[in-house]
């Protein structure tokens, strides 16, 4: 009659623990930094897709572009600070698409601080309840992000030119 392990069942016991916690440590890893993946206006109407809210989620980016807050259902959500550094700069350009216009210069809205002083919006995206974003077309670093599509995600074109061309085709297409 045996009363102990041998030397091997140990074993087999020990790496199928470490085996075990390294599957669960990484489950772990990947829930705790969810944000590890870099935002840019490629992604960035698939992302805010994913958050949770009630009513609306914001992006607004003000002064220069140099800091940029997430506003979920009206509230600032602090733990997007350091997501959206470096997101944006001054060069950026926002635009709506009109079928008769055009490409239109995109009037960014009135935004008042927590001490009712006007600040300066450079950038702003918003998504209301049904997760359909701003219908606007975005030119920045010489790329040009087309947020105008209801359920798609971003397209990017080289130009405004090239971005004009597509819409025009899809607009006779839709005619015809």
């Amino acid at each position: 009659m045996r009363k102990a392990f041998s030397l091997i069942e140990l074993l087999i016991v020990v790496i199928i623990i470490g085996v075990v916690y390294n599957l669960a440590v990484g489950s772990f890893e990947k829930i705790a930094k969810p944000q590890s993946q870099k935002i840019t206006l490629q992604n960035l109407k698939s992302f805010l897709a994913k958050l949770e809210y009630e009513k609306q989620i914001k992006l607004l980016c003000l002064d220069d572009c140099s800091r940029c807050s997430l506003f979920v259902d009206g509230a600032v959500d602090e733990n997007f600070e350091k997501v959206f550094e470096d997101f944006l700069d001054m060069s950026v350009q926002v635009y709506r698409y009109d079928p008769l216009l055009g490409v239109v210069d995109y009037q960014q809205e009135l935004y008042f601080d927590s001490n009712d002083v006007e600040q300066r919006v450079c950038f702003s995206y918003a998504m209301g309840r049904d997760r359909i974003g701003e219908q606007i077309v975005v030119k920045f670093k010489d790329k040009v992000y087309d947020f105008s599509l209801y359920t798609d995600d971003v397209m990017l074109y080289d130009s405004l030119e090239e971005f004009m061309e597509s819409k025009e085709k899809l607009y006779n297409k839709v005619i015809r």
